[in-house]
Order: C-alpha cells, then structure tokens, then sequence
C-alpha cells in the first residue's frame, strides 16, 4: 500500500522512508503526483498546519496522505520558533545561519532546556482525518555538533545520548525523535481509513 508524504523537505522525507521500514506501507513524496505542491501554513497551532497540509494533499492525489508540522521550542525564548522554526530568522536563510542567530540570542543564557514538537496528521480522499503528537525534550548546546540529520539537529543536545541530534546515528535517531514518536502512532490513526487506503492502493 502507498502513501503519500505532504513534504518537499528531502530531510523529513529520508526520515519518514526509513521509519517506513517497520511499516507495510510504502512513501510517495506529494511532488511525484502535485509537483510543486504549496500550502500556506496559517494554522494557529501545529494540528491545525498539519491537518490543512494533509487534507489539500489528499483531496489534490485521491490517496491517503500524512503530514506533519513540527517546530523547535527554546524555553528561555517563551517557546520560541515554534511553528515559526521553518521561517526563523527568514524564511530562505540558511540553516546554518539560523543555528548562528539562535546561538547569538541564547549567549550566556543557563536555561537552555528546549524540545522538538512534531504532529502527523492523516487524512482520507473524503476529508477524514486524525492526528497525534510526538515529543523529544533536549537542552542547545553551545555550538554546532555532528554532520548527521537536518535542520536545528547539530545543536540541540539529548541527554539520553550525550550527544547532539546530528551526532546520532540515524538507527537511533529514528527510534527518538519527536517525528518518529508521531509516527509509532500511526498504525492506529490509519485504522478508521484503511478501507480507503485499499481503495486507493494501485
């Protein structure tokens, strides 16, 4: 069976294929159906983005479609990017500058406790749609580790592991990240639609 993933960010889209491998489901990234797919993320919370994204996808390819929205809270920041991660800073700055900026506004800041939110949100050709949450509590560290991952990854530090996200291996990372805590919930978002699922399954 297929479904389709509403994201053009290649990082998410590695990450979701290889958490995929535990299920028996296949990825179709949305611009191999609707190149060039955009919604306009104006939700007022992470659900509210998510369900949009997954329910316009899912009306565009009549398939089954997960979405997610997901953001990096700094605590001495009041929560801060937020839904807004993707944007901070500028929306086409890169990553790499948008670490440099937050490392500048959290100097010689002791809180430095943060978490990375992720929601999935699953909808059906017919507008039905459930969602859940997925959480990774962590702190930024100081300055940039690791090659591995995307995004905030190189400096946001799990404890668990005394290592920046970016430093853990993807096998792990997979296991612990706030998508793949999403994610391990599908099975049971997916079950009021897979009679549409089958439908839809070339």
């Amino acid at each position: 069976m297929h479904i389709v993933a509403a994201t053009g960010n290649a990082g998410k889209i590695r990450e979701i294929e290889a958490i995929f491998e535990h299920f028996p489901w296949k990825v179709i990234p949305v611009g191999q159906l609707v190149p060039n797919f955009s919604v306009v993320e104006d939700g007022q919370t992470y659900q509210d983005n998510a369900i949009k994204k997954a329910v316009t996808a899912a009306s565009l390819t009549g398939r089954v479609v997960i979405a997610d929205d997901s953001g990096l809270e700094v605590d001495a920041l009041d929560g801060n990017p937020g839904m807004y991660t993707a944007r901070f800073g500028g929306e086409n700055l890169p990553f790499s500058e948008k670490i440099a900026l937050l490392l500048t506004m959290l100097e010689g800041v002791s809180n430095r406790s943060a978490r990375f939110r992720c929601v999935i949100a699953v909808a059906s050709p017919a507008g039905k749609t459930a969602s859940a949450e997925g959480v990774c509590e962590g702190s930024i560290s100081t300055h940039a580790q690791g090659s591995l991952g995307f995004g905030f990854d190189p400096i946001f530090f799990v404890p668990e592991y005394h290592q920046t996200m970016a430093e853990i291996p993807p096998s792990v990372k997979n296991t612990i990240s706030h998508r793949a805590k999403a994610l391990a919930q599908l099975p049971a978002l997916l079950a009021p639609l897979l009679d549409e699922l089958s439908s839809c399954a070339p």
